[in-house]
């Protein structure tokens, strides 16, 4: 396998676990299949049998100790602290107000409770990410603008004879 080939299998591999968090399927129970029901909760349709994914359990753990680090979360409900920092990343989870630990933001390494920027940092990667559209658009419709082509570029190639 290629360099490239390799990274792009990594990259599919990271994806599916962010997007996975370990999502129960089918009942422990039963067999049946589990519908979420909403917060990290999944319920079988046919027993009723509830289960949690990785969110869930975390979420859990949080609100009954809350300011507990990622190392003691980890320790408890089993998610990896990778798992744990990829939620917060995602802004699905919020280190707590009084806590010591933070993230640091990605451009300018401020400290954050959430998210991967800063609030300033994220307007302005926004803005150049919309910049950026705004002249690609732009390139690409230059020859439907208002303006007359001037020069020989504007001028006619043929001339019909009468």
């Amino acid at each position: 396998m290629s360099s490239r080939e390799e990274k792009t299998e990594n990259l599919r591999r990271e994806l599916l676990e962010r997007q996975n968090y370990n999502r129960p399927t089918i009942c422990r129970e039963c067999g049946g299949i589990m519908v979420y029901k909403g917060c990290g909760e999944f319920q079988c349709e046919d027993c009723g049998h509830g289960e949690y994914d990785d969110y869930g359990k975390v979420r859990n753990y949080i609100e009954k100790h809350v300011g507990a680090t990622a190392a003691q979360v980890a320790d408890a409900t089993g998610v990896t602290q990778k798992a744990i920092r990829d939620m917060l990343k995602e802004e699905r989870l919020e280190i707590a107000v009084n806590s010591n630990a933070f993230l640091t933001c990605e451009i300018c390494g401020g400290a954050i409770r959430s998210g991967r920027y800063c609030g300033k940092c994220e307007t302005a990667y926004h803005r150049s990410i919309e910049e950026k559209a705004r002249a690609a658009r732009n390139i690409n419709l230059s020859g439907f603008s208002a303006e007359k082509p001037s020069g020989e570029e504007g001028s006619k190639r043929f001339t019909r004879e009468r």
